[in-house]
């Protein structure tokens, strides 16, 4: 494909679409672009992989492209990855994490399951974690808080998952869903297709749902990050996957999406300011 001609093709998502804030305004304004900028090259690249008309060797090569135009090999064809570079340079920040989301995204494009538990983290690995330390770079906090952010993004993506099971596997037959785990519960994939769920599926969704509550457990991201404002989003974000978690337990995402509420929004913000009060600890961005 020609350097002139981009790769992307747009779905029509954008941040107020996601679960959970992306780049809101409880950070500084000044790094507001910066994340946007990132999630806007995520989104496009999440929006190859998950065509449901490209062929996985056309979906790999248009992901390669996004890579050769983020790291300067290629002048053109990517715009999302244009910017990212260009928002790269202004802020010092390295293209390792959006690299690394690469690398998910090229795994989606034809890997359909997952066997193990440590399969799925290790997707996550590179699917969720890097857009945590994306931003906890961006604001200069330590990768000593590294840790308590991938178990955070993590399961931000498990619940994702669990979310769109069923969605995922009718539109793009692809299941995250760890197939031991299933097995273990006497279920299997192919029960995300009935009209709700069963109790194999049941207790494998529950099954996930304490994996993610232990990692949650390990320890909160809001309390070792320095930059006040940052604290105040991860602890909003935090307040929100605990309260999806929940609400996932208590439905059936078989039957029906099961969704956050502005009510849920609008406590778990309320919740999040209770971190306001810790000082900002030393090198946090004004």
């Amino acid at each position: 494909m020609s350097a002139t001609v981009s790769v992307e093709e747009w779905s029509g998502k954008d941040r107020s679409d996601e679960n959970f804030p992306v780049g809101s305004l409880l950070i500084a304004a000044r790094l507001r672009p910066a994340v946007h900028a990132f999630y806007a090259f995520a989104r496009n690249a999440d929006d190859i992989a998950d065509s449901p008309t490209l062929a996985p060797d056309e979906k790999i090569a248009r992901l390669d492209t996004m890579e050769a135009v983020l790291t300067g090999a290629q002048a053109g064809g990517s715009p999302s990855a244009s910017a990212l570079r260009a928002s790269l340079a202004e802020t010092g920040t390295t293209d390792r994490h959006a690299r690394d989301l690469l690398i998910a995204f090229r795994q989606d494009a034809s890997k359909k399951r997952y066997e193990t538990w440590d399969a799925l983290l290790d997707y996550c690995r590179h699917s969720a974690m890097p857009v945590g330390r994306h931003v906890l770079d961006l604001h200069g906090e330590s990768r000593g808080t590294w840790p308590a952010s991938d178990a955070l993004c993590s399961v931000l993506q498990v619940l994702n998952h669990i979310q769109d099971a069923t969605k995922d596997l009718a539109g793009l037959d692809r299941c995250y869903l760890p197939l031991d785990m299933l097995g273990a519960n006497g279920a299997s994939v192919e029960d995300l297709r009935a009209p709700m769920a069963t109790s194999g599926l049941r207790a494998t969704f529950d099954a996930l749902l304490d994996r993610c509550d232990a990692l949650m457990a390990a320890g909160p991201l809001p309390a070792v990050v320095r930059d006040r404002r940052l604290r105040l989003e991860t602890a909003a974000i935090d307040g929100l996957a605990r309260r999806l978690a929940r609400r996932l337990r208590a439905g059936d995402p078989v039957a029906r999406r099961v969704a956050l509420t502005r009510l849920d929004f609008a406590a778990s913000l309320i919740a999040a300011f209770a971190h306001w009060a810790t000082p900002d600890g030393p090198g946090a961005v004004a």
